[in-house]
């Protein structure tokens, strides 16, 4: 079991792991919802291994980073949670890491990304496609249907039920977002018990009813929420890594991204693999980033 460590933001007292603290080159990997740091458990030594110190935070509402304050607002805007990649670099005194996020994660690294160009070295996103944050978006009728508990969690009933049945209701997503018999009953418990967090629930369901308009946002974030809804260009090397048999994040929400990007970025499709492609295939996965950040064409 990996030792958790923590540091102060301005907001967050952040859980992280540390993985080769000594190492000169860092990266940052970011988990997705629902999830937790586990995710991560079989990329992170490999990452390890080649050089790279490697911190694995855990989100705010996931156990076990916490609030500093009580009066804060359990917001989950996704400005808010670039806005903690941020304060975490810097609580964390880095200085242009590898930035790898994958779900919630990957939307928190693209987000920081976009409130600070100069931020990072590299950007890895898997299974999210660069600017899907915009609420009116258009969604053809399949991804529509993907994101059903989006819909389900506007509603009063889809709030009492995420409070009432949280293991439940992301079983669910761990039963349809992946082919079949990706993981088992026991790693699924060991991550949900991140979910037992208090802040969880209200984060979660603030999260996805902001996302499309259908609650109002933190005003502490109101700044990097206008400079977000202008989508910045991203100027360091980007690649984007995407499961062919993802059940929650259509390949098209992926695709045609390239004009956002100056430097150098690529696409990845990886056939056979859903949502979670760090837990289908950790080595797979630790490999293309790698070799990605490793190749050091301009």
């Amino acid at each position: 079991m990996m030792e958790m460590h923590f540091v102060d933001t301005p907001v967050l007292r952040v859980g992280y792991e540390d993985w080769n603290p000594s190492a000169a080159k860092t990266m940052v990997l970011w988990h997705g919802w629902p999830d937790s740091v586990r995710t991560w458990r079989q990329v992170a030594p490999v990452l390890a291994d080649a050089g790279y110190r490697v911190l694995v935070p855990a989100l705010r509402g996931f156990n076990p980073t916490t609030f500093l304050h009580a009066d804060t607002p359990r917001t989950g805007q996704l400005a808010a949670i670039g806005r903690d990649v941020i304060d975490f670099l810097s609580a964390m005194q880095l200085h242009r890491p590898v930035l790898v996020g994958h779900d919630w994660g990957a939307r928190a690294v693209a987000n920081a990304m976009g409130l600070q160009a100069d931020l990072a070295s590299h950007m890895v996103l898997l299974s999210t496609g660069y600017g899907t944050n915009d609420p009116g978006q258009r969604l053809d009728m399949n991804q529509v249907q993907r994101y059903w508990y989006h819909w389900f969690m506007a509603t009063p009933r889809g709030q009492a039920t995420v409070a009432a049945e949280r293991r439940a209701f992301g079983r669910q997503m761990w039963d349809t977002w992946a082919p079949k018999g990706w993981y088992s009953a026991e790693e699924f418990e060991a991550t949900a018990d991140a979910w037992d967090n208090g802040d969880w629930v209200p984060i979660t369901l603030h999260s996805y009813t902001h996302r499309w308009g259908h609650s109002a946002g933190d005003p502490a974030y109101a700044q990097d929420d206008a400079q977000l809804a202008e989508l910045a260009h991203i100027h360091i090397p980007t690649l984007v890594l995407h499961g062919e048999a993802d059940g929650v994040s259509g390949l098209a929400s992926s695709e045609g991204r390239e004009g956002w990007f100056t430097d150098r970025y690529e696409r990845r499709v990886l056939p056979g693999i859903g949502h979670f492609p760090q837990r289908e295939a950790p080595a797979l996965i630790a490999r293309h980033i790698l070799d990605f950040v490793q190749d050091h064409r301009t």
